[in-house]
């Protein structure tokens, strides 16, 4: 597994309990904006730490944001 995809799988996978979370909070709340970007701080890291050009910083956040929706719809009852 290359780099690129195991930061992607994270990014993905970090992001799919925090949508859960934030899809039960009132839209635009406090915690709603905390659940959205709890998981940045750790990607950007892990972005850091193995020293990922900045060209795939799209694809990484689209895997944050797709993580975000899936979880978000695991909220919808």
């Amino acid at each position: 597994m290359t780099v690129l995809a195991l930061i992607l799988v994270v990014a993905l996978l970090l992001n799919i309990p925090c949508g859960y979370l934030r899809s039960r909070q009132p839209k635009y709340s406090w915690k709603w904006f905390l659940w959205v970007h709890v998981p940045v701080p750790m990607i950007v890291a892990l972005r850091l730490f193995t020293y990922t050009e900045l060209k795939y910083i799209p694809l990484i956040v689209l895997a944050a944001a797709l993580g975000q929706f899936l979880g978000g719809r695991m909220g919808v009852n």
